[in-house]
């Protein structure tokens, strides 16, 4: 008797009947003649292919190649397994990538929000902004960063820049202050026209609000997030939009909701 039965080579190989089977149907490896019992012989050629067959699959060669790269000249082998050993190299490198995301989303911000801007937020909290004020800047931010990537790094240098400005965290603090107040508060005129007058006499701090201004949708996007967060006619609504008149009369280019 020359060979093994099919139970006997799986055995051998280190893989299941419903294995050796499959790589028979896809093409894999070629099921032996019948011997004159009626049954399939596995010799040493079958067992070097299911060897071989197992070991590519075991590498993480999709089964649909392995039959034509075990078919290939020496030469076209090598250059196969290169093309996979780059793919794989792409999907490690892409898994990386989403573990270091689940990481940043057991650290909060970081899953959203650049470490330069979770630093920021951070120095917000140091600087005594409430923390309701800095939840609305993270949330802010993120949209920020979805809407207008391309002047998102640039914002956060603005931002930078203004915070070592104690007149205009001052400010800042009497908006955050503001948000509490009825929307017909006389203070918040005053209020709107300190920071719209502070914001035209130091041009670095006029970018925070001028330097999230999309290419296209300009005015769609900087309401979403100018006013994120905020209801219509509320205080701070309101204070927004009057700082936004002023610096509009200025000459300051502001985008309006019916404009670009």
């Amino acid at each position: 008797m020359n060979g093994v039965t099919i139970g006997q080579a799986a055995a051998f190989v280190g893989v299941t009947v419903k294995t050796v089977r499959h790589y028979h149907k896809l093409g894999v490896v070629k099921e032996p003649e019948r011997d004159s019992s009626g049954y399939r012989r596995y010799g040493s050629a079958e067992l070097l292919r299911l060897v071989q067959a197992r070991t590519l699959a075991a590498a993480g060669v999709p089964l649909a190649e392995i039959g034509s790269l075990l078919d290939a000249d020496p030469a076209l082998f090598a250059a196969a397994l290169a093309d996979v050993e780059r793919q794989f190299t792409e999907r490690i490198e892409e898994l990386i990538a989403r573990r270091d995301t689940l990481h940043r989303l057991a650290d909060g911000d970081r899953a959203l929000l650049p470490d330069r801007a979770v630093a920021l937020l951070e120095r917000m909290s140091g600087l005594g902004f409430p923390a309701e004020e800095v939840a609305a800047a993270r949330e802010g931010w993120v949209l920020a960063r979805a809407l207008v990537p391309e002047s998102f790094d640039d914002y956060l240098t603005h931002i930078e820049h203004a915070l070592e400005d104690t007149r205009f965290v001052a400010l800042i603090k009497r908006a955050t202050e503001a948000a509490t107040w009825e929307p017909d508060d006389p203070r918040i005129a005053e209020l709107a026209t300190a920071m719209a007058d502070h914001l035209l006499a130091n041009p670095a701090h006029l970018k925070i609000v001028t330097g999230l201004q999309a290419r296209t949708d300009a005015a769609t996007r900087y309401k979403l997030i100018a006013l994120h967060g905020e209801e219509q006619g509320s205080a701070a609504a309101r204070g927004v939009a009057l700082v936004e008149t002023k610096l509009r009369a200025a000459g300051i280019h502001i985008p309006r909701p019916d404009t670009h």
